[in-house]
């Protein structure tokens, strides 16, 4: 209906004074692609083009390592996944789809 009006908290219907609480808004149908242009999804399997130092830390993460069952998270590491037991986040320009 086109006769709601917006609170803080809560949309209000104009004709019956029905309430209800603001849900967070859907995610925009972000598109995330790896660094040859292949459209990753949840759940896809990949591998990372080159060797990645970890933040904080002397690791370093092998090019040629893969992860399984990857999820797509906001921000700027946009593939949160497990490599060798830790839970890590990295950007979408260091892998390839598997």
């Amino acid at each position: 209906m086109p006769d709601v009006l917006e609170h803080a908290e809560r949309w209000e219907c104009v004709t019956c004074g029905h309430e209800w609480e603001k849900e967070a808004q859907p995610a925009a149908n972000r598109v995330v692609k790896d660094a040859f242009g292949t459209v990753l999804n949840e759940g896809d399997s990949i591998t990372l083009i080159k060797d990645l130092k970890l933040k904080g830390s002397s690791q370093v993460i092998k090019g040629g390592t893969k992860a399984k069952g990857i999820r797509l998270v906001e921000g700027d590491h946009e593939i949160s996944c497990k490599i060798e037991g830790s839970s890590i986040g990295l950007k979408a320009c260091f892998v390839k789809k598997a």
